[in-house]
């Protein structure tokens, strides 16, 4: 076993953990983060009923958002926050998906704080 796939076998269990102890509801729902190397995605999800209430992501967005990954990261978590407050979702569960809160997760959460989205 080579160093990537251990590295991806121990965010995926780190995911597993995470997501055995937290779930989201119609009033608080679960802040989905999902990072690849390029683009960031944020989905805000009720586990109650599976069903996405918001998203927000890169991609598509091509020449509109410039800047650095963490700037991207930071705009997303603000534009989720928007859709959010139109939808009356003041608090949500923050869902890093294994991922360490720093970098672009950091950036994102920041963001969504700074609209007035509560975790």
């Amino acid at each position: 076993m080579n160093r990537l796939e251990k590295k991806r076998i121990n965010q995926r269990q780190r995911k597993n953990r995470i997501r055995a102890k937290i779930s989201g509801t119609k009033q608080r729902p679960r802040m989905s983060i999902v990072i690849s190397s390029l683009h960031i995605s944020v989905q805000l999800i009720d586990d109650d009923a599976h069903h996405t209430l918001a998203a927000a992501t890169t991609i598509g967005h091509g020449a509109k958002l410039s800047g650095t990954r963490t700037e991207k990261a930071a705009h997303i978590g603000k534009e989720i926050a928007k859709k959010a407050k139109k939808l009356k979702i003041d608090t949500v569960v923050l869902d890093r998906n294994g991922r360490m809160y720093h970098g672009r997760v950091k950036a994102l959460a920041e963001a969504a704080r700074e609209e007035g989205l509560k975790f």
